[in-house]
C-alpha cells in the first residue's frame, strides 16, 4: 500500500497547477490535454488523475488559485491601512493593478474554441465574475462598517450602504473596461485617487 505525504500531495498539485496555467495560457484550453500537463511536471498521465479527473478540473482549480491569489492581495492591501479612505484606495488601487497582472491569464483561455465551447466558457467567466463581485462586495461592506464605527463616516442604512457598495463596484468595473479598451493603465493612481475623493466626500460625517 502506498502512503501518500500530504505536504508531498500539496507540492505536486502546485506544480500540475503552475504547469497547466503555464500551458493554458501559451495554447487555450482547447489545445491543452492532461498528457501535455503529465508531461510538463514529468509525470505519467495517471499520477494526474490521482489528483484531479479532468482537464475542466484542472482548469477549474487554477481559476480558483487566481481569484485567491487576486483576493488575498487586496485583503493584504486593505488591512495594511488604518482609515476608511485609504483602505478604499487601497481596495480600488490593488484591484485594478491585480486585474491589469491576471489579465494576461484569461485573455488567451478561449484561444480555439468552436462556438459552442465559447459560450460554455462565456457563462463559466459569468459564473467567476459574480464569485469574484461577491468576495469584493463583502470586504467593502467591511470597510464602510469599520468607517461607520470609528465615525469616519456618516451613519447609513443598509439599503443605502449596498447602493454604494454597488455603484462603487460597478464605477471600477467600468474604469477597468475602458483601460483595457485602450490597453492603457497609466491612469490608475488618478482614475482612483478622484473616485475615492468624490465617494469620501459623500460619506463623511
Amino acid at each position: 500500500m502506498i502512503v501518500r505525504s500530504p505536504a508531498k500531495d500539496e507540492v505536486i498539485q502546485q506544480q500540475i497547477l503552475l504547469a497547466a496555467k503555464q500551458l493554458f495560457q501559451k495554447y487555450g484550453l482547447r489545445k491543452v490535454t492532461m498528457d501535455d500537463v503529465a508531461k510538463a511536471i514529468g509525470k505519467g498521465r495517471s499520477s494526474l488523475y490521482y489528483y484531479y479527473k479532468s482537464k475542466e478540473e484542472i482548469f477549474e482549480a487554477v481559476v480558483d488559485a487566481e481569484i485567491l491569489d487576486m483576493l488575498m492581495t487586496i485583503s493584504q492591501a486593505v488591512e495594511r491601512e488604518t482609515t476608511a479612505e485609504k483602505k478604499l484606495r487601497a481596495f480600488c488601487l490593488t484591484k485594478l493593478t491585480a486585474a491589469q497582472n491576471k489579465r494576461s491569464f484569461f485573455s488567451t483561455i478561449d484561444e480555439g474554441m468552436d462556438a459552442a465551447e465559447l459560450s460554455d466558457y462565456n457563462k463559466a467567466k459569468q459564473a467567476i465574475r459574480q464569485r469574484i463581485m461577491d468576495k469584493e462586495n463583502d470586504m467593502v461592506s467591511r470597510i464602510l462598517k469599520e468607517g461607520i464605527e470609528n465615525q469616519e463616516l456618516r451613519v447609513m442604512d443598509q439599503n443605502e450602504q449596498q447602493s454604494i457598495q454597488f455603484v462603487l463596484l460597478a464605477t471600477i468595473h467600468g474604469i477597468k473596461r475602458e483601460m483595457v479598451i485602450e490597453n492603457d493603465f497609466s491612469r490608475i493612481g488618478s482614475s482612483m485617487d478622484v473616485l475615492i475623493t468624490m465617494v469620501i466626500q459623500g460619506l463623511k460625517k
